[in-house]
């Protein structure tokens, strides 16, 4: 996990195929999230910066996929928010 100013890259651990997008909770340094879109094309990582973005309440390209595209295990750059904003504003939203 990065964290310089405005800029966080955030570890995810992506679940695809999900009846809907949601933030599950923290295990460990990542953010585990569920995504309504299927792991083909791109979708499931469009859907989560998409998602994060919504959650985040940025414009949409404040949230990037930094690495991971073709894994579970993904690292997204978040441009605007601190890991203490995300922390704040996911601690109320996860189910975990």
């Amino acid at each position: 996990m990065t964290d310089s100013g405005a800029t966080c890259v955030l570890p995810i651990k992506a679940v695809p195929n999900a009846t809907r997008s949601e933030v599950v909770g923290w295990l460990g340094d990542a953010l585990k999230v569920k995504l309504k879109a299927p792991p083909v094309d791109g979708k499931a990582n469009a859907e989560l910066c998409r998602f994060l973005a919504g959650l985040f309440q940025l414009p949409k390209g404040s949230v990037t996929l930094a690495t991971g595209a073709s894994a579970r295990q993904k690292r997204v750059a978040i441009h605007g928010l601190t890991l203490e904003e995300i922390r704040a504003i996911v601690a109320p939203v996860s189910r975990g």
